[in-house]
């Protein structure tokens, strides 16, 4: 079947030219010339309906699947929406800040950037690559002084976030012209990974090589230490270099400006109201395939269980119902959550800012060319706000200091909060000290400086928005199709200033146990894939690190590899090296490995840090099992997994496996760190981490 519309409306043209001139031939002596008219509109009319019926058939795809080819003009449309250079022209603005964020941090730089070019005459604009053309690059040139800025995160294991994976294969793979283009790259990194900001300086570097002038150098942000220092310290630089190279001056004006827009519904209340989705409005009601970030499923909890037999400290097994959701998963993939703040939080919040939480508002974006038109779902209410879209349990930023500055009543509360959002010494150590190592959050620093009485609506825009948790799945699909099990640490632990601040979503999950004849807790949840994989050939032999939760997955690994032998196939051997405080506290899920143990699928090295006098952890066994390690990966070319704490266990690790293959393998270090080099690019060698 023809799916070209253009071509078929052509032959049918020709066949209508050509009955056209039959009849007009053959029918002279029997038409007038009104008769012959009637009969061309006629077979047009009629050609018009053979295209219309054979689109239609078209539209059909061999799968079931409908699609419709749209007219050029539309085409066209869409690429203009997705100029960024048009934008800029017509807004007669001449720099824009792309940002690669997954967690929301390099987006919310990458605002403070744009809204900051206003005092240095560059009228800014924040833009996400994936919704731009980003060839586009290579035509900014045409505008005058202008600039684009990159706020860039690395990911997982070196990896461009989603939102910049197009942009950075892009530049990977092309070789376009970008003279002319002037450029600065900041970067945001975790230095307890081996890939420590890898895209940030992969993309300064591309730049340059094709052809783009670096206006200013690169900047390192780290959050394993104090990223929003490690930005305002580059920034402080940053714009002075800028106005430098553009032979610009500051205007001097430090102005607090407003991004968004406050309309609050007083009296009638609007049609449509979020209350708490994260897109579709009632997508919580009307669920519907396929779910994703931006539309989770709902599941159901269908177990939730204490796996800690003593001891002060909590760790949860909780099992989620994901039948007909059409959502599949592999072992080592993630489950993500959207969990909800704290109620006493928000109340308190609302106390302190003297506002209904009740009321319903919006904030429109003052930017009308922004394609983001609120900073999240609007309308909805403030206790809506407060509880599903803003994070309100993080360290606040300086900037977000500096405009809770201007509500102070009291002199030294406002200079208290000037001076942190300074780029001074001092600023920088106090701003380290009361908020970072005090931990405060901003219910206590408007708790602990009485007279700053905040506009709520203006915290609204300011907080970053309440990210979604990732926990490794700790179950098979070959055992558990229709369900995700997790293994989650409560997060409780009081601070230097007396307070007792909890994990959002840990304490949250606490409160939900299914219950006999009540409709069970209900969570908002979607898959979120890993390279974390098991081998494809059962017979190749596994290692696993995975001290404490560092297990979740290695349960869905040993599970799988347990039915594998059961179906009567080949099975290598599975290696764990596991670790606890003490064996009759926290030995999770010792059972079941024990189970497994005996049956010969799993050999297990478990340390049991403080049950005895000095300390031993799993890096200890490692330590001693050098000839084990070798012979996996060296003689039996097998596979080796570390998941947990990426601050030291990882990297420790990481050092003795080195170790193993110098010594067992009688490589010199040079050979070793290619063979283990040669181990991650295979994916024989993975790390599931965090920090």
């Amino acid at each position: 079947m023809n799916n070209n519309p253009d071509k078929q409306f052509n032959t049918m043209e020709v066949e209508a030219d050509v009955v056209a001139e039959q009849i007009s031939e053959s029918s002279e002596a029997l038409f007038g010339p009104l008769d012959i008219i009637l009969l061309i509109a006629l077979v047009g009319v009629g050609a018009w309906w053979l295209l219309r019926n054979r689109s239609k058939q078209d539209a059909i795809t061999a799968n079931g699947k409908s699609y419709s080819i749209q007219p050029t003009s539309m085409t066209l449309q869409a690429s203009t929406e997705n100029s960024f250079i048009k934008k800029l022209k017509t807004s007669g603005r001449s720099l824009v800040v792309f940002y690669g964020s997954q967690t929301g941090t390099g987006e919310e730089f990458a605002g403070r950037l744009a809204k900051e070019g206003i005092r240095y005459r560059l009228k800014g604009m924040v833009a996400d690559p994936e919704e731009c053309d980003m060839e586009e690059l290579t035509n900014l040139k045409s505008i005058p002084n202008s600039l684009a800025v990159f706020c860039l995160a690395t990911y997982g294991e070196g990896d461009p976030t989603d939102n910049a994976m197009e942009f950075y294969e892009w530049l990977q793979n092309g070789d376009a012209d970008l003279t002319g283009l002037n450029y600065a790259v900041f970067g945001l990194g975790n230095k307890t990974y081996e890939h420590y900001n890898q895209v940030a300086t992969y993309v300064d570097k591309r730049l340059e090589e094709l052809g783009a002038t670096r206006v200013f150098d690169l900047g390192l942000g780290d959050d394993d230490a104090n990223i929003e220092d490690d930005f305002i310290t580059w920034k402080d630089r940053f714009w002075p270099a800028v106005c430098d190279y553009f032979g610009i001056e500051s205007t001097g004006e430090d102005v607090s400006m407003r991004q968004y827009r406050l309309v609050e519904y007083k009296e009638e209340t609007p049609d449509r109201v979020y209350t708490g989705e994260m897109a579709r409005l009632h997508s919580l009601k009307n669920q519907r395939p396929p779910y994703d970030a931006k539309n989770p499923f709902l599941a159901k909890i269908t177990a939730n269980r204490e796996l800690h037999k003593h001891g002060d400290r909590s760790c949860m097994h909780i099992e989620f119902d994901i039948e007909g959701s059409k959502m599949r998963y592999d072992s080592g993939d993630h489950l993500a959550m959207y969990p909800v703040n704290n109620s006493e939080l928000v109340e308190k919040i609302g106390k302190l800012t003297n506002t209904d939480l009740d009321t319903i508002f919006t904030l429109i974006n003052t930017d009308e060319e922004s394609s983001k038109k609120h900073p999240f779902p609007c309308p909805c209410s403030y206790r809506t706000a407060l509880t599903h879209y803003l994070d309100i349990t993080m360290n606040p930023r300086t900037h977000v200091l500096k405009e809770l500055s201007e509500y102070c009543s009291d002199p030294a509360e406002k200079e208290k909060l000037k001076l942190m959002s300074s780029t001074s010494p001092e600023g920088k150590a106090l701003y380290q000290q009361w908020i970072i190592h005090d931990n405060r959050t901003i219910v206590h620093v408007l708790e602990d400086l009485p007279s700053c009485k905040a506009a709520l609506d203006h915290l609204c825009e300011l907080l970053p928005r309440l990210q979604p948790r990732y926990y490794s799945i700790s179950s098979s699909p070959k055992l558990y199709p229709n369900t995700v099990h997790i293994t989650a640490v409560v997060v409780e632990y009081e601070t230097p200033t007396g307070r007792c601040n909890k994990g959002v979503a840990t304490t949250w999950l606490r409160e939900k146990h299914p219950q006999p004849g009540v409709e069970p807790p209900m969570v908002p949840i979607y898959i979120r894939k890993s390279q974390f994989r098991l081998p494809t050939k059962s017979q190749t032999p596994i290692i696993m690190v995975g001290p404490g939760t560092g297990l979740a997955p290695f349960r869905g690994f040993i599970q799988e590899r347990q039915y594998v032998k059961d179906e009567g196939k080949p099975l290598g051997e599975s290696i764990l090296f596991f670790g606890c405080r003490k064996k009759a506290e926290d030995f999770i899920y010792e059972d079941e490995l024990k189970e497994y143990e005996a049956k010969d699928t799993l050999k297990m090295h478990v340390a049991f840090s403080r049950d005895q006098a000095h300390k031993i952890y799993v890096t200890h066994l490692l330590d001693q099992s050098l000839d084990e390690i070798w012979r996996v990966i060296g003689e039996n070319n097998g596979h080796f997994y570390v998941c947990g704490d990426a601050r030291t266990m990882a990297g420790d690790v990481h050092k003795i496996v080195l170790k193993s293959i110098m010594e067992k393998g009688q490589l010199n270090e040079q050979q070793a760190t290619a063979f283990l080099k040669k181990m991650e690019t295979q994916k024989r060698y993975s790390a599931d981490v965090w920090s």
